[in-house]
């Protein structure tokens, strides 16, 4: 193995605000040794999210909070350098929950699956558009938004990993498609490369102006990753029984403070508002994989992401999220594959 030792991130302190390497112990670790029915696997990129900023309060959700002292959880790409099980082979790419950590162990109780070999794609789109968060596009969007042809589609933090898939699928659905995001440079992305209808700036200041304009016929689907002012001004703008498919409220993780909605728009507009989960889908997520996997390869999507480099980097890039400093899926890669 390149390295003696297995570095890890273990949560030191619940953080106030924006994440901050003093938030973390950076130790260092045994490389695991793997035993019967085990491996050990080299992170190569590790996944950032928003769930990150989530799972190190003591805020229950669908995965218990991190604990303080233990290995920080997120998502990785891995690759196996020593087993000892028959389904898992020297050389073998993983994607799952590895953990801010440079080895993993990985046994029956691992939330990782096996990357099928020679996929001719590379290999940080197997965690962002072929990764958890293309299948967050592909089952937010199709089974909760439910989108149907001609219907306009709102789509916020669109230049981010979840929303760029989510908008251009709608594209694909025959949709009019309208993007959330700041700034101008992410706006002209939107339009010119991923083939949105429009691009908002939420940073304009004239914002709901510009939403109103760009959604002429009113909003039929939310696609909702930000929560706060934005969500509200796209749901004073929903249709009689729109549909929100709620991913995500990332414009409250960093406050503490519970997030509130115009539930008053809900009762009178009579929207449909769903929360999910992309783990709700996991037993179909071959099929979702297979088919974003064909509209890639066709060339019907575009992926694009922000990659950092060095793993010490993880708790700092991480606040790329909040900050809009991210474009596609934000990724720190670790490693080169052997």
């Amino acid at each position: 193995m390149a390295t003696a030792v297995n570095r890890q991130f273990r949560l030191k302190s619940r953080p106030v605000g924006r994440l901050k390497p003093s938030d973390f112990d950076l130790v260092e670790a045994p490389i695991p040794k793997a035993g019967a029915g085990q491996a050990v696997a080299k992170l190569l990129y590790l996944s950032l999210d928003p769930t990150n900023r989530i799972w190190v309060t003591e805020q229950e959700s669908y995965l218990p909070p991190v604990q303080i002292g233990e290995v920080m959880r997120g998502g990785g790409l891995a690759q196996i350098v020593e087993s000892q099980r028959p389904d898992y082979a020297v050389g073998d790419l993983i994607t799952g929950l590895t953990g801010w950590q440079e080895y993993a162990l990985i046994d029956d109780a691992a939330m990782v699956q096996l990357i099928p070999k020679g996929l001719p794609v590379p290999l940080p789109a197997l965690m962002g558009v072929l990764g958890v968060t293309g299948l967050t596009a592909y089952f937010g969007l199709l089974d909760i938004g439910q989108p149907r042809a001609g219907e306009t589609v709102v789509v916020s933090a669109a230049a981010g990993a979840t929303g760029s898939v989510a908008g251009q699928i709608a594209k694909l659905k025959g949709c009019r498609v309208v993007g959330i995001a700041g700034g101008a440079e992410k706006c002209a992305w939107l339009t010119r490369e991923l083939g949105f209808d429009a691009a908002v700036d939420y940073k304009a200041a004239d914002f709901p102006a510009r939403l109103r304009a760009a959604c002429p016929a009113g909003v039929d689907v939310n696609f909702e990753n930000v929560g706060g002012a934005i969500m509200d001004t796209v749901m004073e703008q929903m249709n009689l029984n729109g549909r929100v498919a709620l991913c995500g409220m990332i414009s409250g993780y960093n406050s503490g403070e519970p997030m509130r909605g115009r539930f008053d728009l809900i009762l009178t507009k009579r929207l449909h508002v769903q929360g999910f989960i992309v783990l709700d889908f996991v037993s179909r997520f071959a099929e979702g994989a297979m088919q974003l996997a064909q509209w890639l390869m066709e060339g019907k999507l575009v992926h694009r992401d922000t990659i950092v480099d060095g793993f010490e980097q993880a708790p700092t890039a991480l606040n790329l999220l909040f900050d809009g400093g991210n474009v596609g899926k934000l990724l720190v890669k670790v490693a080169d594959p052997a």
